[in-house]
């Protein structure tokens, strides 16, 4: 049978004991709205408790049919929009989205990704929690917050600090995007699986023996295919960098290295608003020592923060995350103007204040994650 819940921004099947889901939003390259992480949520719910659905598979879409994208991200003209209105919306769409995320990460069922095409922010989110995340060689993973004065928040602090050496700082300063063997090789992806075979799995998963012990170990074996060698050839260089205690160490380093990667790797930074990249060391490494749980309650009071930064008297058109986004994605000028200007010229106090919580903890809205 297949029904579409909420809205037809998110189609579900159930066939063969398995929960089916695709992100059916192609043309904002199934960029999450607040619709979709409620469906979403809701769907995942109903099937937790759902004693005759043994697993769940989630994909995504393009213009042309399933798969080939799965999700860019959560929708950024929104944020902008409901953050120049002070619509409310903009405050529950991060809290369900990162209880969305948190479910994900403990669903007590089988989870699977097929992160073929674009997997960013939003997309991450709702594939770093799965049982078995899947890539292809069409895959584009990253967190690229930081070019829109954000920072990698869905749990970016927990996931991507549990990447090896300082990789996950890299990532999340940067913005890279990464392929298949390199988001193996980082520890975030599980699988890979041949483009042209996609179909053709995720129809068999609805065939599987759900009585076995481990049903999805053959289906694995059969769909997915030989990892090419996981060197990722740079990250010696990224340790050897990203593990200076400050921003403005690292980019140092990297601006006096003549290597072609480090002053690639510097130019970007000096592209990225400098209070993000400040805000999102201290994320990570504060992430490293942390649950998922805290991790998210942690990254929704800095959320709140970027787009009402009252320590810096700032909100609104004058806030960090509406600039960068109104310089990417409305205006296209991509001048963003960023606040300090420089990376030298931020202050820890600045970086301080988005890490006070804006609740105590007895009304903190993820206060009953665990």
């Amino acid at each position: 049978m297949t029904y579409v819940h909420e809205n037809s921004e998110l189609l579900t099947e159930v066939r063969g004991g398995v929960g089916f889901i695709t992100l059916n939003r192609p043309k904002a390259l199934n960029a999450l709205s607040l619709g979709m992480v409620r469906s979403l949520s809701a769907v995942l719910l109903d099937w937790k408790d759902t004693a005759a659905i043994h697993a769940v598979a989630i994909r995504g879409s393009n213009k042309e049919g399933v798969f080939g994208g799965f999700c860019a991200g959560g929708d950024i003209r929104f944020f902008h929009a409901a953050a120049l209105a002070g619509n409310p919306a903009l405050e529950d769409f991060f809290t369900e989205e990162y209880a969305l995320n948190h479910l994900i990460h403990t669903y007590p069922k089988p989870y699977i990704a097929f992160m073929d095409g674009i997997v960013m922010g939003g997309g991450m989110g709702i594939s770093q929690g799965a049982s078995h995340r899947l890539v292809t060689a069409r895959t584009k993973m990253a967190m690229p917050e930081t070019n829109i004065g954000l920072f990698p928040d869905v749990g970016g602090g927990y996931f991507l600090s549990r990447c090896p050496g300082r990789v996950g700082e890299w990532l999340a300063l940067t913005g890279e995007v990464i392929g298949a063997d390199q988001a193996l090789a980082f520890g975030l992806a599980d699988h890979v699986l041949d483009p042209a075979n996609l179909a053709t799995a995720w129809d068999a998963l609805a065939s599987q023996d759900w009585n076995q012990e481990d049903p999805l170990v053959n289906w694995v074996a059969t769909y997915s295919v030989a990892e090419s060698a996981h060197s990722t050839g740079a990250e010696g260089q990224i340790d050897q960098f990203f593990s200076r205690d400050t921003v403005s160490e690292i980019l140092s380093a990297l601006e006096l290295d003549a290597s072609g990667w480090a002053q690639a790797t510097a130019a970007t930074l000096r592209k990225r608003s400098p209070l993000m990249l400040h805000i999102v060391l201290e994320q990570v490494r504060r992430a490293r020592s942390m649950t998922l749980a805290d991790d998210l309650r942690m990254e929704r009071g800095m959320v709140r923060h970027c787009f009402a930064t009252q320590h810096l008297g700032r909100q609104g058109p004058s806030s960090e995350t509406v600039e960068g986004i109104r310089a990417l994605a409305v205006d296209k000028d991509h001048s963003p103007r960023w606040s300090p200007a420089r990376i030298e010229d931020v202050t820890t106090e600045m970086v301080e204040g988005f890490f006070q919580s804006p609740w105590p903890a007895h009304a903190h809205p993820l206060r009953d994650l665990v």
